[in-house]
């Protein structure tokens, strides 16, 4: 059995072969002879992957030394390709006796039973397999298979640092990925870039993984615990800007962790075992992951991106720097990033974000929007395929980015923003121009916004105002419930931000995955059908009150636009709007003369139920705004977010055309402003469709005002809407093909 010393001893014998100047067959022969001896094991074994996933022999103690490089077992073949299958420690007891064992007879091993093999992972990335074997039915401690996965991942270090073994030696052997490759994910935010990846994960090198002093380094843990622990209490009590948006009960989950003993525990034992604080921190979150993982309840799976924060940030404590220094043209590569996170990041030198998992509902993803950065997310294997410095192609049109890109992928991919940077300049051009279509009717392009970053696009894209202001973002990006002050202070520079312009302020969406800090809410097992938006303001409105007021103030003399979300009866809406009302009352009781010249109270159309309700709905409106991206999800119950159902969410399907435009029609009747917002407006050939339906106000982001302009310059509406209804007629299913094809022959800008 390993003794209590052997793990500590083992890493240093380790570190002295490493500083040794022998030739790399020898010291590989020397490590193998070290960790036999300490195991107490017979044989030890290192196999390398290489690039067909193939497992080759290097070196070993106590098999024949004639197999070394003769040997090479097919993907998944025999125990070590079972390791390699699972990534995972592989231990059995007589290894003969294993359906998965493979006999290899050039390597002499018919008198070794037991085994034990451990993955050799760098970076979540497959090296290869470390292996101990004996001649004696036995099963090695649990001590003594966390000393060999301790070993791994410091070997795992020294390979891929071309410490032990040239580049030229490892030919074949995928040590950092070299080759190019695109992974297909999910546009977050639209948009091209190109850069050096900078990992947002902290990651250790191997010659720091070893300890000099373990006591040293123990005293250095807690340390850095402590303070990993005073931070979190602070963000609890309300004064720290670290996580952004979770719940109370999430935050309560990472105080826990945070406290928790096992995992101080399994951080302790590592360093005791002869790794440094940072190789014991990632250490057990590799262990910690790999269980997380695997687990059904999808509870316990979430607590993967408390581990993943908290890990990090225990890093940054240990290094005593918390911010990330940026080279020009970075894209960053992350897991996951939290809002605050992305919004300290030096925005001059960040060109685009790739991200392993993330979501266009993300918070991160709408910041990274205001910041008009391309986003591409749901890389599967995002962080195993990447190295610091690779070349980065972010496609955040289609949704793909491409890694290490050959030349001639490079070039095209110039070409590419080359135009675009050209058509940047050619919208410019008609940046003041009115968007007028090509039989004489006016279209009104607003914006998209919600945080004060977002105010200067105005100007720059010629927006006809903001017909989307997202009031919940202050409230999501803070740790403790806004001053009113702080509020209304925003609210009147939105207002002077846009002159004479008109703003639609969307009152707090809440809910569902926008959940705040410092307000309980219980989880929910469908979200977006829960409690959220109006209803719960209407369960609580105090905060619906307290932003109503600031709003009011913000006015000052100018009309103020007020709608409210996820409407679903007529009875909501008149609460909503009574709510407003007394609000008025209150502050003209309490002699207030900043209020607003004129109260003009909108609904947003977002639930297919208010379609059917229009006409008891709209006597009470002074407009309505369409949520294109709900109402639809709603319409089609289909999520678009999910790759499996995504397909069955097409705005342009035959039976979403006919429900939006009874919308248009029944807004006419009663002579009530209407407007649509959601990716749908934003894209040209669905715009063009929502024109031909007969609506003129469109609420975009930024970037998408300069080509929608462009479109409505080139655009007979009155053609098209006439085509339209045809099709309609004919109950075409396609509607998009129709479209297109008219497009191509009018030579209309799509």
């Amino acid at each position: 059995m390993i003794q209590s010393s052997a793990p500590k001893h083992m890493l240093r014998q380790i570190r002295d072969i490493m500083a040794m100047r022998d030739e790399a067959g020898p010291r590989l022969q020397k490590l193998v002879s070290v960790i036999a001896a300490n195991m107490q094991a017979q044989v030890c074994s290192i196999y390398l992957r290489h690039s067909d996933d193939s497992m080759e022999l290097w070196a070993t103690k106590g098999l024949a030394s004639e197999a070394i490089h003769n040997i090479k077992l097919a993907p998944n073949e025999g125990l070590v390709g079972e390791v390699a299958r699972k990534l995972s420690p592989v231990h059995v007891k007589n290894a003969q006796e294993h359906q998965a064992f493979s006999f290899q007879p050039e390597t002499m091993e018919q008198d070794f039973i037991s085994f034990l093999g451990v993955p050799i992972l760098r970076a979540r990335r497959l090296l290869g397999v470390l292996v101990v074997q004996d001649n004696q039915e036995r099963l090695f401690s649990h001590d003594a298979v966390e000393a060999l996965q301790n070993v791994a991942m410091v070997l795992a270090e020294i390979v891929a640092s071309g410490e032990l073994l040239s580049h030229e030696e490892l030919a074949g052997v995928p040590v950092r990925p070299l080759q190019p490759l695109t992974i297909l994910g999910k546009s977050v935010v639209s948009g091209l870039a190109m850069g050096q990846a900078v990992l947002f994960e902290p990651h250790i090198v191997g010659e720091s993984r070893i300890a000099e002093d373990s006591e040293v380094e123990m005293t250095r843990m807690l340390a850095a615990l402590d303070g990993l622990r005073k931070s979190l209490d602070q963000l609890f009590a309300g004064k720290g800007h670290a996580f952004g948006e979770p719940t109370r009960e999430v935050m309560n989950a990472y105080r826990m962790f945070a406290h928790d003993q096992s995992w101080v525990d399994r951080l302790s034992k590592a360093v005791s075992a002869g790794l440094t604080a940072e190789a014991a921190v990632e250490r057990v979150r590799g262990e910690y992951r790999h269980r997380l993982l695997r687990a059904r309840d999808p509870y316990l799976r979430e607590r993967l991106h408390d581990l993943e924060d908290l890990t990090n940030r225990l890093l940054r404590h240990l290094g005593g720097d918390v911010a990330l220094n940026l080279p020009k043209d970075t894209i960053l590569v992350a897991r996951n990033i939290g809002p605050a996170e992305l919004l300290e990041l030096d925005r001059s030198k960040l060109r685009g974000l790739v991200l392993e998992e993330g979501s266009r509902t993300s918070h991160a993803a709408i910041v990274a929007g205001a910041m008009r950065l391309p986003v591409v997310g749901a890389l599967p294997g995002l962080l195993a395929a990447i190295s610091e410095g690779n070349t980065l192609l972010v496609d955040a049109e289609t949704g793909s980015l491409q890694i290490r890109p050959d030349s001639e992928t490079k070039e095209s991919f110039i070409e590419r923003l080359r135009v675009r940077q050209q058509r940047r300049a050619v919208f410019s051009k008609f940046k003041d121009k009115p968007a007028i279509s090509v039989d004489g009717q006016r279209v009104e392009l607003f914006l998209n916004a919600g945080l004060k970053i977002d105010l200067p696009q105005l100007e720059t894209t010629g927006a006809d105002g903001i017909g989307l202001f997202r009031t919940e973002f202050q409230f999501l990006l803070a740790d403790q419930l806004p001053k009113q002050q702080q509020l209304t202070e925003l609210y009147s520079d939105v207002f002077k931000a846009a002159a004479d312009k008109p703003v639609v302020f969307r009152t707090l969406d809440l809910g569902g995955d926008k959940v705040l800090p410092y307000v309980s809410h219980a989880r929910e097992p469908n979200p977006a059908l829960g409690w959220r938006a109006i209803r719960m303001a209407m369960d609580r409105p105090g905060m619906f009150r307290y932003q109503l007021r600031a709003l009011l103030n913000a006015a000052n003399g100018k009309t103020l636009r007020v709608m409210f979300p996820l409407v679903s009866t007529v009875d909501e809406f008149l609460q909503a709007k009574e709510l407003l009302k007394k609000e008025v009352q209150r502050l003209n009781r309490f002699g207030h003369t900043n209020l607003p010249k004129e109260l003009k109270i909108g609904c947003m159309i977002e639930t297919p139920a208010m379609v059917w309700q229009l006409d008891q709905l709209l006597p009470h409106t002074d407009f309505i705004s369409v949520g294109a991206n709900d109402l639809l999800q709603y319409f089609f119950a289909a999520d678009r977010e999910n790759i499996r159902v995504s397909e069955r969410y097409d705005p342009l399907h035959i039976g979403a055309v006919l429900m939006l435009r009874q919308i248009v029609d029944t807004a006419k009747k009663y002579n009530v402003p209407v407007s649509i917002c959601g990716e749908m407006a934003g894209r040209r050939a669905d715009a063009a469709l929502l024109l031909a339906l007969g609506f003129r106000q469109l609420s975009v982001t930024a970037s998408a005002i300069g080509p929608l302009k462009q479109l409505v310059l080139s655009l007979d509406i009155r053609a098209l809407s006439n085509q339209l209804n045809v099709w309609l007629s004919e109950n075409n299913p396609n509607l998009r093909k129709k479209l297109l094809a008219f497009a191509k022959s009018a030579k209309i800008n799509l």
